[in-house]
C-alpha cells in the first residue's frame, strides 16, 4: 500500500511563452526542486519529475495531505515568478492510496492512475482526493475534506467519491459542499439550462442535450473558447450528468461556491443550481456560460 500524489503546474505553456524557454526552464527546475524538498520533509519519495510537475509516493495518507497543503500555502504566500510577471504560481494536485507496484524505480497501479486523473481534474490551487484517503486520515485532516460527490474519472467505469481539501479556511467559509444526501436519485427531477435568451428543459429519460459552438447543438454558444460539441448532459442512474468533451475544459460552480469543479474530459453530477462556463473560468473576460437548475 502507498499514497500517490501528482502535482502539476497550472498554465505552464503560458509561462514558457512569457518568459522564454531558458528562463522558464530554469524557473520550473528551481520550483520542482523546492517542492521535492518539501515532499521529502513530509516523508515522501519523489518517484520522478514530470517536466512541470512531480509524481510522489508516501507510506501514510496524512503525510501526503499535509505535504500538499504545505506547498499550496507556500506558493500562495511567496511571489516566485521571475520579475513578478504573469500572476501567481499555482499547482493542481491529486492524491490517492492503494496497491502500488514498483518496477525499476517507477510505480504502477490503479492508485497511480487515479491520482493522475484527480490532478487533471483539479483547478488551480486545488487538492482533490478520494473516499479511501478520507477514511484513512485523522479527525483533524478529515475536517478539511469536503465532498464534491461521485464522479466518473476518465478510464473508469464506476464512479469515484471525490473530496476537495479545504486548505484556505478564510476563503472556504461558504464552502458547505455537496453531501451524500444531495445525490439520492430523484425520479421526478427536471433540469433547466439557460444561456442568454435560450432555455431548455430536460426531464428524466429525456434525450441528451449538447452544448457547443456548432449550430446543430441543443444549446449554442458562439465563442471561440467553446468547442464545436463542448459538453453533453444526460440522465443516467437517477442523476443529470455533465460530460466534458472539449479542448479547453468546463468549469462548474455549484450554488454559491467560489471554487469550481473543473472538468477535462471527465464528468460530474449537476445538483441544485449554479453556473457552467465553457472553455474558461467565470473570472475570464465575458465567459460563455450556462445557468443550470435541477428541480425535484
Amino acid at each position: 500500500m502507498a499514497t500517490v500524489v501528482f502535482a502539476d503546474l497550472v498554465g505552464s505553456t503560458g509561462i514558457f511563452e512569457r518568459l522564454g524557454d531558458e528562463t522558464a526552464g530554469r524557473f520550473v527546475t528551481q520550483l520542482t526542486t523546492a517542492m521535492s524538498r518539501t515532499f521529502e520533509q513530509h516523508k515522501g519519495r519523489v518517484v520522478k519529475l514530470l517536466g512541470d510537475g512531480l509524481f510522489v509516493t508516501f507510506p501514510v495518507e496524512g503525510d501526503a495531505i499535509d505535504a500538499c497543503v504545505a506547498i499550496q500555502k507556500r506558493l500562495k504566500d511567496t511571489p516566485v515568478y521571475p520579475g513578478g510577471n504573469g500572476g501567481p504560481v499555482q499547482m493542481q494536485m491529486g492524491v490517492e492510496s492503494g496497491e502500488v507496484v514498483e518496477i525499476e524505480g517507477d510505480c504502477y497501479g490503479d492508485a497511480v492512475n487515479t491520482a493522475a486523473r484527480l490532478a487533471d481534474l483539479a483547478g488551480a490551487e486545488q487538492i482533490l482526493t478520494t473516499q479511501r484517503v478520507c477514511d484513512a486520515v485523522d479527525a483533524r485532516q478529515r475536517q478539511q475534506l469536503r465532498s464534491i460527490g461521485p464522479m466518473y474519472l476518465r478510464g473508469k467505469s464506476e464512479t469515484t467519491d471525490v473530496y476537495r481539501v479545504q486548505w484556505q479556511p478564510e476563503r472556504d467559509l461558504d464552502a458547505t459542499m455537496m453531501g451524500a444526501s444531495m445525490f439520492k436519485p430523484a425520479p421526478e427531477a427536471h433540469l433547466h439550462l439557460t444561456a442568454g435568451s435560450q432555455t431548455l428543459r430536460m426531464g428524466p429519460q429525456g434525450k441528451p442535450i449538447t452544448l457547443g459552438r456548432d449550430a446543430k447543438t441543443s444549446l449554442t454558444l458562439k465563442d471561440s473558447r467553446v468547442s464545436r460539441v463542448h459538453a453533453t448532459v444526460e440522465w443516467r442512474g437517477g442523476h443529470f450528468i455533465l460530460n466534458d468533451q472539449s479542448s479547453f475544459g468546463t468549469w462548474v460552480y455549484v450554488g454559491g461556491q467560489s471554487a469550481p469543479i473543473v472538468l477535462r474530459r471527465t464528468e460530474c453530477y449537476l445538483v441544485g443550481k449554479g453556473i457552467i462556463t465553457l472553455g474558461c473560468g467565470r473570472d475570464a473576460d465575458r465567459p460563455p456560460q450556462v445557468e443550470f437548475n435541477v428541480l425535484a
